[in-house]
């Protein structure tokens, strides 16, 4: 069983997340087919899913791990 935040949903109903494996904290994408019925959910390495295409999906995880980064006050 793996924990996941939604990171994307297309118009089209597809719906991509973070995932995390809670034993070994490893964390991958998961991408969801939507409108298709009995579709399986597709798992995909984080380095793969940022290096194969510059889609919405890959701008909102890069937005995500922006968030992580404390931004110094300005002097």
């Amino acid at each position: 069983m793996s924990e996941r935040r939604e990171l994307y949903r297309s118009p089209e109903g597809d719906s991509w997340f973070l995932g995390r494996e809670p034993t070994s904290g490893r964390a991958f994408i998961i991408h969801q087919h939507g409108n298709i019925a009995g579709s399986r959910l597709s798992h995909i390495e984080l380095g793969e899913f940022l290096r194969n295409a510059d889609g919405p999906e890959q701008r909102a995880l890069l937005r995500l791990i922006g968030t992580l980064v404390e931004v110094p006050p300005y002097a």
